[in-house]
């Protein structure tokens, strides 16, 4: 275990370790955080099958010699598919998700067909999850009598959760997808992008976030699933993450009533148009969004293809 010289008693350690997967722009993406104490040791997402050996040696390079949880904010193939693999190096390992997460962990079958149904060739490259053993699975009493506190937050997923350990707020996809843009992590001019499901609910991903905000002290570190820290205003940045997603919402209603007025001959002539044609209206009138510009291209090239993930979720979410 590695404490920095300066640090006080049993502040935790943090490093971030990237997943890196051989897809389009899948750099500095899935990412597991690693929180290293003299009295705590645990990983967050540890991410999918595919890159799970690489996880164990980075563990091994920062000698973690004990690993006392696994917490996951939901069990999605790129945040909790490579589970097992880290209890067949660490078998002592406690898993904590989400009691509906939990039969998923065990027989994962189910999440495997519908990660193939919705992520297509992205699945097959994150790899095929192995069970957990329910002996390894507990509960949330467990991990609040070591210091940890877990919030509700579906949205992202119905299994959702945030933790919250001392001053840093692990939010997985709760808040959607970050990047500091190489500005360093206390910025304000960030790209923030919602990371709405197939099976979106405005009101539930909204309540979410007004339940982070309402955390008191509120953290001062908000660690991403994807992608890294941010150290500046985390109430302001919770608030545009709640507000990002009223204003998608409003955004796509908004152009679908626009198409309704138009001839036939003037409706986009597929998905594809129809999808550009929201994405570059949210470009005007999202900063944060708009501020992908800046990423690098093949980066760029996966956020296009996350957003039309995203705008799937919410387009859903309206015809309902």
């Amino acid at each position: 275990m590695i404490l920095p010289d300066d640090a006080p008693v049993n502040a935790p350690n943090l490093h971030l370790v990237d997943l890196d997967q051989d897809l389009p722009g899948q750099r500095r993406f899935i990412s597991c955080w690693v929180s290293v104490s003299e009295d705590l040791v645990f990983i967050v997402d540890p991410g999918p099958p595919s890159t799970a050996d690489h996880l164990v040696a980075r563990l091994e390079d920062l000698k973690v010699s004990r690993l006392d949880f696994i917490l996951l904010t939901h069990v999605h193939l790129d945040h909790g598919g490579c589970t097992a693999h880290i209890l067949d190096r660490w078998p002592e390992t406690r898993v904590v998700c989400h009691e509906k997460g939990r039969p998923h962990l065990i027989d994962p079958s189910r999440l495997w067909r519908g990660s193939l149904e919705v992520l297509g060739h992205k699945a097959e490259v994150y790899g095929e999850p192995a069970p957990v053993p329910a002996a390894a699975l507990t509960d949330f009493d467990e991990l609040a009598a070591r210091g940890v506190e877990t919030i509700p937050t579906p949205g992202h997923a119905a299994h959702h959760v945030a933790f919250r350990h001392g001053d840093n707020l692990f939010l997985g996809e709760s808040a959607g997808t970050f990047s500091d843009l190489d500005a360093g992590p206390g910025g304000d001019d960030f790209y923030l992008r919602p990371a709405t499901p197939p099976r979106f609910f405005l009101d539930v991903a909204k309540d979410s976030l007004e339940r982070l905000l309402a955390l008191d002290p509120l953290p001062r570190r908000a660690l991403f699933a994807h992608h890294g820290e941010f150290t500046g205003d985390v109430r302001s940045l919770l608030t545009v993450a709640r507000d990002q997603l009223i204003l998608w919402v409003a955004t796509a209603d908004a152009v679908l009533a626009d198409l309704r007025g138009l001839p036939h001959s003037e409706q986009p002539t597929d998905q594809e148009d129809f999808m550009d044609m929201i994405t570059a209206r949210l470009t005007r009138v999202d900063p944060h969004f708009a501020r992908g510009a800046a990423l690098p291209a093949d980066i760029r090239e996966r956020e296009r293809d996350f957003t039309r993930q995203t705008l799937r979720g919410i387009l859903g979410y309206l015809r309902s």
